[in-house]
Formats: structure tokens, C-alpha cells, sequence
């Protein structure tokens, strides 16, 4: 006895089970199910992997970059006004 349930307490409850949810629902439950253990088992054995040295990642291409100068220009009425040149 497992605490006060028999096996017939526990097949009954399994039938129960089986008739309110089906059997495909219940398959596609333990698929997932499964998969989420076996991503879990995955991503603790990348913790391991620390120890490893890790790739090094280089950036040889030059960004686009434009020198920009501004300066003052007076106009015919006497405001001045900035100019951008590249």
C-alpha cells in the first residue's frame, strides 16, 4: 500500500482520467512533457561546459562614418545661419 491508496484506488482514478481527457490529449501531454526534461537535462549539462574557451568574435569591417565641419554663413539679411558640409 502506498499511504491508505490500493492499486485499484489508483486504476480507478487512471480510468477517470482517461475517459474526461482521452488518450491523445494525455499522449500529447507526456510528449511534452518529456521534452521539457530532456531541454532541462540540456541546458544543465551547457553549465558544464564553462570551462571551455569560448569563440572570439572580430569586427574587421570599418564603420560609414562622415566628418561633418559646421560653420556660420551670413545671409543678404544679416542672420546667420548654420551650414553643414560633408
Amino acid at each position: 500500500m502506498l499511504g491508505g491508496i490500493s492499486i485499484w484506488q489508483l486504476l480507478i482514478v487512471l480510468g477517470i482520467i482517461i475517459l474526461i481527457f482521452g488518450t491523445k490529449k494525455l499522449r500529447n501531454v507526456g510528449s511534452d512533457l518529456g521534452g521539457a526534461v530532456k531541454g532541462f537535462k540540456q541546458a544543465v549539462n551547457e553549465g558544464d561546459d564553462k570551462d571551455k574557451p569560448q569563440a572570439k568574435v572580430t569586427h574587421e569591417e570599418q564603420p560609414n562614418t562622415y566628418d561633418v565641419r559646421a560653420e556660420e554663413k551670413k545671409s543678404a539679411d544679416g542672420v546667420e545661419e548654420r551650414e553643414e558640409r560633408k
